[in-house]
C-alpha cells in the first residue's frame, strides 16, 4: 500500500508541469479602445486623393468645400436694405455612403430677415457639391459632421 501511495505521490508533483494552466502567451494584445472623436482619414473630394499626408488631406477638403460653396453661393442674386458682414455657420453631415445633407444653419436675426432666402440658397449650394468620399476609420467608411464658417458679406 505504501508503494502505491509513494507511486501517486511522485505521479501527482511530476503530471502538474506537464499542464499548463496558464492563459495562452501565443494571443496577440488587441486594442479595445476606440477613438470616436477621430477619423483616420477625412473626407476628399477627388481632386484631393493624391495626397497622403491625412493634414494636407484634412485642409484640403476643407479649402475645396468652402471655394466650391462660395462658387454656388456667387451664383445667385441677392438683393438687401443694408450691408451684411456676417458669419453663417452651416451643419453638415457626410455619411459612410458620401452623401452630403445639410443639418442646420446657425445665423443671426438680422441676416434672417434681410436675407429669408439664405437658407434654401445654402441648401441648393449643398446638393450641387460633387460627390465625396467618406472619412475612414478601422477601414470602414463612417459618418462625420462638419460646421463650415461661411463669412457673408454683401454691400447695397
Amino acid at each position: 500500500m505504501r508503494v502505491v501511495a509513494v507511486f501517486i505521490f511522485v505521479l501527482f508533483c511530476t503530471s502538474c508541469d506537464k499542464f499548463t494552466f496558464s492563459k495562452n502567451k501565443n494571443l496577440k494584445v488587441v486594442d479595445t479602445i476606440v477613438d470616436f472623436t477621430r477619423v483616420d482619414f477625412s473626407p476628399s473630394f477627388k481632386e484631393c486623393d493624391s495626397l497622403i499626408d491625412t493634414s494636407k488631406l484634412s485642409d484640403c477638403f476643407r479649402n475645396t468645400i468652402h471655394q466650391k460653396i462660395s462658387l454656388e453661393l456667387q451664383k445667385h442674386s441677392l438683393f438687401i436694405k443694408d450691408s451684411i458682414d456676417e458669419d453663417v455657420f452651416a451643419d453638415i453631415l457626410i455619411n459612410a455612403k458620401g452623401q452630403i445633407v445639410l443639418q442646420e444653419i446657425t445665423s443671426t436675426e438680422n441676416l434672417k430677415s434681410q436675407l429669408p432666402q439664405l437658407d434654401s440658397v445654402l441648401k441648393q449650394s449643398v446638393k450641387n457639391l460633387p460627390a465625396i468620399n467618406p472619412a475612414i476609420k478601422r477601414s470602414i467608411p463612417v459618418s462625420t459632421r462638419y460646421r463650415l464658417k461661411l463669412k457673408i458679406l454683401l454691400k447695397e
